[in-house]
């Protein structure tokens, strides 16, 4: 492996990813020179000293890179730095992501990665190239399982990457209807990857490796630490070309996610919930604060937001089509008075709709041939399918209202 990139392994281990001091260093000395002036205590940030002197009691930052590299050929995964030609190009945009109110340390720190773990065979920028993250509540309800897996599934029939983060719940909802629908998911994990966490995803995880892709911005053995977590949520931001969240509760990391999304100005979809579902508080808080961020029901509507302009528009919502849709004004108004029962004549249908008589019986004549109307010796009645077709609207579960 290469200087720079254990250069980089060891910066990594010295400092969690995002630190934005670290990066720069990295872009004006490159990553072996930023290392070394940080080993040497030539950086001026006294926090960037404290941090260095007190890793380096836990080992030598090169010989830690070393057994990482190792580690990293053992598993049959890859390191990916800037410099490859799979580092996908949207990062980028990390670079110049400011959060409003970023208060916490977390919110501040989202620099770009300095290099990614890699364990599968697909290229990672080829992969993300058309990729949608799909995230929310670990505690999900059976209804925002239901969706994710759903809309996982027609994203992934449709080419479409998609990416989540590995957890319980949504995420786990989504890579599972990309791969049943043999499509392309991408976990991004807040630990190493030879750590499938939570344990009772391994057996998903192995899946993913397979067919897909398990990435990580820190080293084999890594920790599933908290604050990696939401470190860990910008990438997935930042690496798709649309974020969507599925359901998430108040303090859901799912709505931090979109936060990020939504400061890189990217798609920012959100898909509604009951508002009696504590899973769904989150979700419509977003839809409330961020008049930006869309409100989606299914695949088309997310294709809209993240397809080609043009191209990928979703379809106008209708019911389904009936034959007196495409009647005229007056036909409809004599269909309107035709009995369902007890005919009644021409004289009284256009006394009825207001016609004169030869208008209703020319209207008459073409509802008979729609077959919307039956003729009698005394007169016309609703033919059968027309009495089915409800002419006022439905009350609950289909009753008339």
């Amino acid at each position: 492996m290469d200087e720079d990139r254990l250069a980089r392994i060891a910066l990594t281990w010295l400092f969690e990813p995002g630190t934005r001091a670290v990066f720069r260093l990295v872009r004006q000395f490159g990553a072996v020179g930023a290392l070394r002036r940080l080993l040497t205590g030539e950086v001026s940030d006294h926090r960037l000293r404290a941090t260095v002197e007190s890793r380096l009691a836990a080992g030598d930052p090169w010989q830690v890179a070393l057994a990482a590299a190792e580690q990293t050929g053992r598993l049959g995964a890859r390191v990916v730095t800037p410099t490859d030609p799979e580092w996908p190009a949207r990062l980028r945009s990390l670079d110049r992501l400011t959060l409003p109110s970023a208060g916490r340390r977390v919110d501040q720190e989202t620099a770009p990665p300095l290099c990614f773990w890699v364990r599968g065979a697909w290229s990672l920028g080829e992969a993300l190239q058309r990729s949608v993250a799909v995230v929310g509540s670990r505690a999900a309800t059976p209804y925002g399982l239901h969706v994710a897996t759903e809309i996982a599934f027609g994203l992934a029939e449709r080419g479409w990457t998609v990416v989540s983060g590995g957890a319980f719940g949504i995420d786990a909802a989504a890579h599972r209807g990309a791969l049943n629908a043999g499509g392309l998911t991408i976990a991004i994990l807040a630990c190493g990857v030879d750590r499938p966490y939570p344990m009772g995803n391994t057996a998903l995880f192995d899946r993913i490796s397979d067919a897909g892709l398990l990435v990580s911005e820190w080293p084999p053995g890594a920790e599933p630490l908290r604050p990696r977590f939401l470190i860990r949520n910008r990438v997935i931001a930042a690496a798709t070309a649309g974020t969507l969240v599925v359901e998430a509760a108040a303090r859901s990391g799912a709505t931090q996610t979109l936060r990020r999304a939504l400061a890189m100005k990217r798609p920012s979809m959100v898909v509604p919930g009951p508002v009696t579902s504590a899973m769904s508080v989150g979700a419509h808080e977003l839809l409330r604060e961020y008049p930006e961020a869309r409100l989606v029901t299914g695949v088309p509507h997310v294709l809209e937001e993240v397809g080609r302009i043009g191209a990928d528009l979703a379809p106008p919502v209708r019911g389904p089509d009936r034959p007196q849709d495409a009647l005229d004004d007056e036909s409809a108004l004599i269909l309107e008075s035709v009995p369902r029962r007890g005919p009644l004549g021409p004289d009284v249908l256009a006394a009825r709709t207001g016609l004169d008589l030869r208008t209703a019986l020319r209207k008459l004549s073409l509802l008979e041939q729609l077959a919307l109307v039956v003729r009698r010796d005394d007169g016309y009645l609703l033919a059968p399918a027309a009495t089915r077709s409800s002419r006022a609207p439905a009350g609950p579960r289909g009753a008339p209202a």
